[in-house]
């Protein structure tokens, strides 16, 4: 059998090019992109990052996704700016003395930062698009277009703490009617009682491990955007607050120089499944997703309000990104090495102030004694 010869890559067709880059998926697509001019100029057609997106966050084959993609800069861009999670480098280490006056030293427009800045940020801006997946299937997508509560109610968003509960506040239209429900036909293993599972945590540990969360933020203004999850799960919780319920925390540390006296905050992402059926009586075993939220908290574990907030968004969405996962978790570890410390050398003087407490309290009665005698 002969095999025709083929002179250069010149003569082949620019179709078959861009059939074999429309199969890639987004790293090896920017990969084959640095091979060869040819390979280059094709990828960058923003039908091949719109198949790539749609692939990585199914929400982004919505018709107002895509408008929005568009405005910001395309999916090429969107892709690059997504696809790497942000690492902060810059995690403080600690120093008690950095911590031990927050926020009493700081003066009331140091801490709330300049007015004129603030105003130029509009909860409005700020669109959020989410996409969860258990082993490969997207089981959940939703977009939630600014922020609830953020305009009116006397400034009750500026210093009230930031939090955004994803399932409460979406709007109940076309994409948003199915419940989020994973069962045994999306690989959950079937657990014959909830005693059972306290026992050997074969749920918890499925779910853990197969669970993935991307939360991406785009700043319609500025037309910038960042993922602001870390992914895979960072912790959680497993039969809490009730013994059917799982509790998943991800997130990510956010820069926050300028805003907090700690200088980072850390935006959390959790996520709630109860079991609403266990295995028995022709029933399979079933989770609903009950919660899915954000919010912000800052090294003393303080949560943030809405005006630092919004701050602390708008300057995640230009700071370092990568996309090697080490790194991000050598940064969230770094937070909570740095943070634990801070809570243990906190306790530590409270010990001491109470044993101070109680020895001049037993003094105080020796000698109260001592002068009634």
């Amino acid at each position: 059998m002969s095999v025709a010869k083929v002179g250069s890559m010149a003569s082949l067709s620019s179709d078959i090019f861009y059939d074999i880059l429309r199969r890639l998926d987004g790293p090896t697509l920017a990969s084959a992109a640095c091979a060869c001019a040819a390979f280059s100029s094709i990828s960058r057609e923003e039908r091949l990052w719109e198949n790539v997106c749609s692939s990585m966050w199914p929400s982004t084959n919505r018709e107002d996704v895509k408008s929005l993609i568009s405005s910001v800069g395309g999916f090429r861009k969107f892709y690059a700016d997504c696809f790497p999670l942000i690492v902060n480098k810059e995690v403080p280490k600690f120093q008690w003395n950095d911590f031990i006056e927050y926020p009493e030293e700081w003066s009331e427009a140091e801490y709330y930062g300049d007015m004129d800045e603030f105003e130029s940020i509009s909860p409005s801006d700020f669109v959020s698009i989410v996409d969860i997946r258990y082993k490969d299937k997207t089981i959940c997508s939703k977009v939630l277009w600014g922020i609830p509560n953020a305009n009116g109610f006397n400034g009750w968003f500026d210093n009230c703490p930031f939090r955004i509960d994803l399932l409460t506040y979406s709007p109940n239209d076309d994409h948003h009617e199915d419940e989020c429900i994973l069962s045994v036909s999306d690989g959950l293993p079937a657990i014959s009682s909830m005693q059972r599972e306290r026992k050997d945590g074969k749920l918890w540990c499925e779910l853990r491990d197969g669970i993935r969360l991307s939360w991406i933020v785009v700043n319609r203004k500025i037309k910038q955007a960042a993922n602001l999850s870390s992914w895979s799960p960072l912790g959680g919780q497993r039969h809490w607050p009730t013994d059917r319920d799982f509790l998943i925390r991800f997130g990510s540390v956010l820069p926050a120089k300028d805003v907090l006296p700690c200088r980072v905050a850390e935006c959390i992402l959790v996520m709630k499944f109860r079991v609403i059926d266990a295995e028995g009586d022709g029933v399979q075993t079933t989770l609903k997703l009950m919660e899915l939220s954000m919010q912000m908290e800052d090294m003393e574990g303080a949560h943030v309000n809405g005006r630092n907030s919004l701050f602390i968004l708008k300057e995640a969405l230009s700071c370092y990104r990568s996309k090697n996962y080490g790194e991000v978790l050598e940064s969230c570890n770094q937070y909570s090495k740095v943070q634990n410390e801070l809570k243990e050398e906190k306790m530590r003087i409270e010990n001491r102030l109470d044993r101070l407490c109680i020895i001049s309290g037993i003094a105080a009665f020796i000698t109260f004694c001592y002068y009634l005698l």
